[in-house]
This record gives C-alpha cells, sequence and structure tokens, in this order.
C-alpha cells in the first residue's frame, strides 16, 4: 500500500489538490482513514529493502486517480487504499506520474522483481446517486431491469452472448441515476453512462445482492453488459502495453459474473503475451473458506488462480492455535478441487495477513492468552511463515509482517506506516495500549520500521534463500507424510520432477520437543539437514521410516543425498467409479487407485457425450483424484473418464474407462419467516445455475397435507417467491418444497423438514448495530441459512432489548453454532464478539439473550 509505506515527495502530499483542506484533497496523516504521504517514489527509495528480503514481486494495491475523499459528513475518509477510482488511465496524484510508475517497474525488473498491479472492474468510486434518495437494494423479482422502452428482461438472458438491450437511466432501473453537479467526470468516458452500471442500491453480500449491489455505495458496474466488459479489457491493457505490467490481482472476484471472467480473463492473458509478457499470472480476491467456492474461478471461469483465504484460515490454526495437524493433512487433501488442464493449487497465493482481515501478528496475540510471553509469539509467527515459504503456492507477505505488526482490528487500522507514523491510533498508547507493539522488537509504527536486522525480517529472508537454493521447496510436488489428531508434527515431502531428490518437512506446533517417524520415499538413505535445528544427519530405516525429532514451535527440513529410485515398470492404474461432489451437482469427483508408493503423476481425461477424450488435470500427490467441472454440461449425459499414470522413469500405463451420467441439478430452498408476521421469503438456490431455468415453490400444511403452488420465478442467479401462509392451529408444522424446470425435466428440493425459529436477541448499549450479524453453521439450521465468514445473517429487527434474529431451524435436537462479529470481523471486541464458537440447541432453550462484550448465553433476560 504505497500511501503507507513510505513518503519519497512530499511534495505530492495533497495531489495538488486546493485549498488546504483536508477534507478536500485527503492528506491528514494524524488520521488512518486518510491520506499519509507514501508514494511511488518512496517505494522506490526503499526497493533494496524489498529485494534483501527475497521479494521476486511487489504488489501495488490500486494506484489509479481515486476520488480523494467520499462519504457523509463526519464519517468521510480518503481514497489512500486506491479502491474509488474516477480515472482508470492514470496514476492518483497522490502517488506520483505514470512517469514514476515508468521507474519503479524498470527499477524492479532490473532486480529480478515483477510488479502486479491491483485491479477493480466490479465497481468505481461513489459518484452516482439517485433522484429517490434511497439506498436499501430492490430484488430483480420486486422491480426488474427494463428496456428503454419500458419492457422487462432478465440481464442474465444476455451475458457472455455480445449484445444487450438498449437501456435508459430513466426507465431502466428501479432507481434513477443522476450525478450530482460539480463532481469530476470519470475516465475513460464510457464510465459516465448511466446505464453501464447495476443502480440496484447498496448490496448486503448476501444472496442475489451480492453480484447487483453497490459495494459499501460505491457505483457498481453493469459487468453483465458486453460494452463493460470490452471497456475493462481495453484499460487493462494499456497499462500491460505501456508499462509491462506482470500481473494482476483482481480485486472483489465474486461480486462479478462469471461470463465476464470467461472473457476478461483469456482476452487479457493473450494480449500480455502478445505484449511480451510471457508469464503474465491473474489473481482474484475470493473472499470464502469454501474450497468448491474458491476453485470454481479456477475451473469454470478459466482464471489462473485466486487468492487462498482457507490457506489463511488453516495457517491460523495451525500456527496461531496450535489444532490438531490432522486438519492440516485434510485441508491439502482437498488441493484437487483446483486441478484442471491447466491450473492447480501450486499456483495459488497464499498469505497470513492482508489489508482488510489484519497483520498475522494481530491474529498470534488476539489467539492466545494475555501474558503469552514475546519469545512465544515470535515463535510462533516464524512457524506461521515457515509452514508458509515451504507448502505449495506463492507466498505473499504483507507489508509489516517482517516488522512484527500487529495492531487495534482489521481495515484502517491494520494499515499502520512504514516510515514513522503522526496518526496517534497507531501509537501503541491510550486506546490502542498493548495492541500495535511489534512482535520481536522494541518498536511501534511510530518508529521508522525498515530494520533489515528484525528476526522477522530475516527468517522470511532465509527462508526466500532456501526455496531460491532449493527449488523443489518452492515449485516440486507436495505429497503428505504425518500428522495427528492432536497439536504436534506435520510432515510433508517436496519433489522435484526433474531431479528426483526427497525433501522431508517436518513442522511442530507443539509448545514441545516431538520426535515422528516419517515414510519417505527410499529405503535406507541418506537425509542432510539444510534448515531448522536437529540431527545433522539421518538415515532412514528399512521400512523407509525416517526419525525426526523437531523442537517446540518450529521447523526443520532434511534433503535426501541421493534419487528417488527409478521405478522398473509404470504401477497399475484404476479409475474409481466417478460421483458428483457434496456440494452441488457442478463437479464430478474422479479418482484413481495407483498400485504403488513411488513418486507419480496421473493425468485423467474425460469423454463428454460423443466428444473426444480430453485431459481435465493431472495429480501428482496421493490421493490422486479431480473434480471435473461439470456445470456447463446437460443433465443426462455420459461422461467417460480414464487416467494415465507416468512414473518416475518415463513408464506409463491407462486405466480402464469408466463411465457416469451427468445428475439433474441441485435445487436449494431457504425459508426466512417475517419478524412481523408478514410474508415468508422462500429463496431458491439451484447448482448449476442458468438463465432459462425456472423455479416453482410450494407449500404443504401438516404433515400430510397436500402440495399447493406458492408462487413461480424465471429471473436468475437467485429466485425468490413470497407467501402469506394462512392461520393454522399452534404446532401445525408449515413445510415448502421448490420445483425446478431445467428444460429437458425437473428437479426437486430435498424432502423438506418442518421448520421452527430460533430467537437470537442482541444488546448494544450504544445501539450501533449496522454491520453486526451473526454467522451461523451447523445441522440444527434450515437449508440455505448458513452463512459465509464476509456475510453475517444481518439482524430481523431491533426491539426493547435490542437486536434480534429468527432462525429458521430444522431440527430442534441439534446445536445452532453462532459467532457475533461484523463482515471478516475477527478482532475481539471491536468487529468479533468474545466467546468464540458458541452455540446452543432450541429444545432446551428456543431463545437466547446476549450482551456486547459478554460470553454468557442467557436463556432469559440478563439484568441491565
Amino acid at each position: 500500500m504505497a500511501d503507507r509505506f513510505k513518503n519519497g515527495n512530499p511534495a505530492n502530499d495533497r495531489g495538488g489538490i486546493t485549498p488546504d483542506d483536508p477534507d478536500r484533497h485527503g492528506f491528514d496523516p494524524t488520521r488512518k482513514g486518510y491520506f499519509h504521504g507514501g508514494d511511488l517514489e518512496g517505494l522506490l527509495s526503499e526497493i533494496d529493502y524489498i529485494q534483501d528480503l527475497g521479494t521476486t514481486a511487489i504488489w501495488l494495491t490500486p494506484s489509479f486517480k481515486n476520488r480523494a475523499v467520499q462519504g457523509p459528513a463526519g464519517s468521510r475518509s480518503a481514497g489512500y487504499h486506491g479502491y474509488w477510482v474516477t480515472d482508470f488511465t492514470q496514476i492518483d496524484p497522490h502517488f506520483g506520474t505514470n512517469a514514476d510508475l515508468r521507474r519503479l517497474v524498470d527499477a524492479a525488473h532490473a532486480k529480478g522483481i515483477k510488479v502486479f498491479f491491483d485491479i477493480i472492474t466490479n465497481h468505481t468510486a461513489d459518484v452516482i446517486a439517485y433522484a429517490e434518495d434511497r439506498y436499501s437494494y430492490v430484488p430483480k423479482d420486486a422491480e426488474p431491469f427494463r428496456t428503454a422502452a419500458g419492457t422487462p428482461f432478465d440481464d442474465r438472458d444476455f451475458a457472455g452472448t455480445g449484445s444487450f438491450p438498449a437501456l435508459d437511466p430513466l426507465a431502466s432501473f428501479p432507481y434513477t441515476p443522476v450525478v450530482p453537479p460539480g463532481i469530476e467526470r470519470k475516465v475513460p468516458e464510457w464510465l459516465n453512462d448511466l446505464t453501464l452500471y447495476h443502480n440496484r442500491g447498496d448490496t448486503t453480500f448476501t444472496g442475489e445482492d451480492s453480484l447487483y449491489g453497490d459495494f459499501f455505495g460505491l457505483d457498481d458496474l453493469f459487468t453483465e453488459h458486453p460494452r463493460v466488459v470490452s471497456g475493462m479489457a481495453d484499460i487493462y491493457k494499456t497499462w500491460i502495453r505501456d508499462m509491462k505490467i506482470d500481473g494482476f490481482r483482481i480485486d472483489t472476484m465474486k461480486h462479478v459474473n462469471d461470463e465476464f471472467w470467461q472473457q476478461f480473463s483469456p482476452e487479457v492473458l493473450q494480449y500480455a503475451k502478445d505484449q511480451g509478457v510471457p508469464d503474465f499470472f491473474m489473481f482474484g480476491e475470493v473472499a470464502d473458506s469454501t474450497r468448491p467456492v474458491t476453485s470454481h474461478y479456477t475451473t469454470h471461469d478459466q482464471v489462473q488462480a485466486v487468492l487462498d483465504f482457507p490457506f489463511q484460515e488453516a495457517a491460523r490454526s495451525f500456527a496461531s492455535k496450535s489444532g490438531a495437524t490432522d486438519a492440516l493433512r485434510d485441508f491439502f487433501r482437498d488441493d484437487d478441487y483446483y486441478t484442471d488442464a491447466d491450473s492447480n493449487a501450486y499456483q495459488l497465493p497464499t498469505f497470513l495477513g492482508n489489508h482488510d482481515s489484519g497483520h498475522i501478528g494481530m491474529f498470534l496475540r488476539n489467539d492466545n492468552p494475555a501474558g503469552t510471553p514475546e519469545s512465544e509469539l515470535l515463535a510462533r509467527d516464524k512457524l506461521a511463515h515457515q509452514l508458509m515459504y515451504l507448502t505449495r503456492g506463492n507466498p505473499v507477505v504483507y507489508f509489516g509482517d517482517e516488522q512484527g505488526f500487529t495492531g487495534a482490528g482489521n481495515d484502517q487500522a491494520a494499515r499502520q506506516d512504514m516510515f514513522p507514523s503522526l496518526d496517534p491510533e497507531y501509537d501503541n498508547l491510550g486506546d490502542d495500549a498493548g495492541l500495535n507493539d511489534n512482535i520481536g522488537s522494541d518498536e511501534t509504527p511510530m518508529d521508522d520500521n525498515f530494520d533489515r536486522d528484525h528476526p522477522l525480517y530475516r527468517e522470511i529472508a532465509a527462508l526466500a534463500s532456501l526455496t531460491k537454493q532449493h527449488p523443489a521447496l518452492r515449485n516440486g510436488a507436495q505429497q503428505h507424510r504425518s500428522s495427528s489428531a492432536e497439536p504436534g508434527i506435520y510432515a510433508f515431502s517436496r519433489l522435484g520432477a526433474a531431479e528426483q531428490r526427497e525433501y522431508v518437512v517436518a513442522l511442530n506446533n507443539s509448545e514441545t520437543q516431538r520426535t515422528a517417524t516419517i515414510p519417505t520415499y527410499t529405503a535406507a538413505g541418506r537425509f542432510d539437514r539444510i534448515y531448522g535445528s536437529g540431527a545433522p544427519v539421518l538415515t532412514s530405516d528399512a521400512d523407509k521410516g525416517l526419525q525426526v525429532v523437531v523442537p517446540a514451535l518450529s521447523a526443520v527440513v532434511y534433503q535426501a543425498a541421493g534419487r528417488v529410485a527409478r521405478s522398473d515398470a509404470a504401477p497399475s492404474v484404476a479409475v474409481v467409479e466417478p460421483e458428483h461432489n457434496a456440494e452441488g451437482r457442478t463437479r464430478m469427483q474422479v479418482r484413481a487407485d495407483v498400485g504403488g508408493d513411488s513418486f507419480y503423476e496421473v493425468t485423467f481425461y474425460a469423454k463428454v457425450g460423443n466428444g473426444a477424450f480430453a485431459a481435465i488435470g493431472t495429480d501428482d500427490n496421493a490421493p490422486y483424484r479431480v473434480f471435473h467441472d461439470i456445470g456447463s454440461v446437460e443433465p443426462g449425459t455420459n461422461v467417460q473418464y480414464r487416467a494415465v499414470v507416468l512414473d518416475n522413469a518415463g513408464h506409463a500405463r491407462a486405466s480402464a474407462v469408466r463411465s457416469a451420467r451427468v445428475a439433474k441439478p441441485s435445487v436449494a430452498l431457504a425459508v426466512r419467516p417475517s419478524s412481523t408476521g408478514g410474508r415468508t421469503q422462500l429463496t431458491v438456490n439451484t447448482s448449476p445455475e442458468r438463465s432459462h431455468y425456472v423455479v416453482t415453490v410450494q407449500r404443504r400444511i401438516g404433515a400430510d397435507g397436500q402440495w399447493t403452488d406458492v408462487g413461480t420465478d424465471d429471473s436468475s442467479p437467485v429466485y425468490v417467491v413470497y407467501d402469506s401462509p394462512p392461520t393454522v392451529p399452534e404446532g401445525t408444522p408449515i413445510s415448502y418444497r421448490a420445483i425446478l424446470d431445467y428444460g429437458s425435466g425437473t428437479a426437486i428440493s430435498p424432502e423438506p423438514r418442518p421448520f421452527t425459529t430460533a430467537i437470537v436477541h442482541y444488546s448494544r448499549p450504544g445501539a450501533d448495530y449496522p454491520d453486526w450479524g451473526l454467522h451461523l453453521w451447523g445441522d440444527a439450521i434450515a437449508p440455505g441459512v448458513e452463512t459465509g465468514w464476509g456475510e453475517p445473517r444481518p439482524p430481523d429487527g431491533v426491539d426493547a432489548y435490542g437486536a434480534f434474529f429468527r432462525i429458521p431451524v430444522q431440527d430442534e435436537t441439534k446445536p445452532v453454532n453462532f459467532i457475533v462479529h461484523k463482515p471478516l470481523g475477527d478482532s475481539v471486541p471491536t468487529t468479533r464478539e468474545p466467546g468464540g464458537d458458541r452455540s446452543f440447541v432450541p429444545a432446551v432453550s428456543r431463545e437466547i439473550w446476549l450482551r456486547q462484550d459478554d460470553a454468557t448465553i442467557y436463556t432469559s433476560p440478563p439484568a441491565p
């Protein structure tokens, strides 16, 4: 984040904006929500500091010209972060000029360092207002898009087709978009066409509005429109052509429709190659911890990679919380979700902290008891980086992590200055006392933090040097070796396909020394220690086991002295019966049983219908499998699979063919009763989702009642029907089901369970409930009620006690698991309530009461 790295030219601090008013030019280094003065010249002046850390690429947060300040009086902030773009053709004057960027890129390239841009396609700055002066989201079911002539239409029928109906700002949207006088026009000029935005109101980050709503008020682009697709591609092609940028980090990827990425990604990638950037690399931000969701963008949308948010969660559990090491085994086993014909999990950028969630140091401090010795926090910090650098993926270091930055929270609280800060919110005094104390040193963000002698800087540099000297530790195959149901040793092997030399990596997340016998590829073989503490030389036993001793909270790496023995013949291989994955009908799990225990690569092939066999991915570690993306294949289609195994001597063997038939789409129905006795909202999601689908929802009263139609919806991607059920005797169950007409047949949602409602009351003395919600999971809640970490369930209303949540429940005997927090919030008490993972059983208490800063679950209203 250039603004917080180093101020190399104070002359540009105000971005050339007059008069000298921070609420005009945005510069105020004493406030965390304003520009602090960092710029591209400052970044260039510390290029050696960056290089000596072992860095091979710099990822810049967005550097284009932003709206300097936005927001209502009393809650304004500045565009120091770069995500409020008004001009996509020039560098923000607060950061410098296009020429400054050219000098930075040239200097980085001269040192072998690539430069990545952080780009935005989902939205621009908040410029558009609505004539109605209302901003709550209006669903497409309530008010569809309309052509310029006033005819309703579903935009999903046109996305990806290259055509689109003519639109009129006065007729086509639920709100009338206007630009207030005095607002600077956007660049390029096409961005000033008000019909190229969704104009539906603010997102709540759930369901349909996560794709169509304004992101915190930012103008949400109509990315289904071909003019937006081509316009965005042209913008970023220009930066590739003019600056020879090496790649893009793509912001808010999951808030943009699939069809956009399916055109944008291959087009931009090909253009970069044509411009002489053959290794151009793009990765998206998909803030989700669910593999089928994050991998969707690489296997279905043709994006090269996504940021590995699930890794951040797994690494934190391992290094900070000393979780059971089996969790890492399970985590890496699911890497197969990312495997397809041209990408896999080895390409994923991994990270421990970032500018949204916070520094890894903050998580370490929050996860461990007050008074934990600094030495232990430092050891855990090193362990987290060891895990990130020694496992698959491309490690990303958030600036400041190498200096032990902590922080008082996420977002603005996690964007401390590297140069001596003037912001008292980072001074480790007063409200943030003890919250901005750097791990591993006596410094705080108020000091100069370019310390090359800091133990974390040295550790990260050493890890980067190690993986450079031993490329298999960066790019080699990763094979799980050892884990347990408790804290202790997690071990794996890395192996380069060409050199065939095994590296055994063992990490210990317990607070005591541990010993483990780790399987290897070699019997009676010598292994030399190349990293960490322990015996300098070990020898594997006759059963290929290597006994390794690992000190507490540390890692060790041993390198085999010789190559893995060459195979005499390819092993047997058989495809196990393919099956749909549990999360839906969009993926087919295809697994191969291989008869051997050496290093093998298994390539899977699929023949869809009457087509030819084509490769769908290669797996280089057991269990050998892929999750074939069949989201675009019609139900009932026959798919044939076979696997070819290649051993380390070049011998190959093919399996027999196994067949599977693509199942019907899956249908999930979520029921949300009204909190005021009004209509019940019935929301249906299908997997896959197609624009021609039609959904009918039916209701049944009583266990043996007749199913009757409630309503029909054909507007994707989320189907919504409302019901006003009749008054029934107390205790009479009301059930719902959804019937999908997908063209060639129908599919019905799973046999419903009668839903009841649990109620959670939550009191905050200041009544500041916006953004606070419930993270929900478990078997008790009804289908569709489970939430993502970035999208907590909002309150249904506020009463005399406080906010209340009505939670549809399908099994009262199971626990309702919950966390009270803000979107992505994980800092107690600013963005998350204490108590960790909490739960209650509706059969025991259908109603509970919670209080701010109190971990207790009350079964009756507590005394004030």
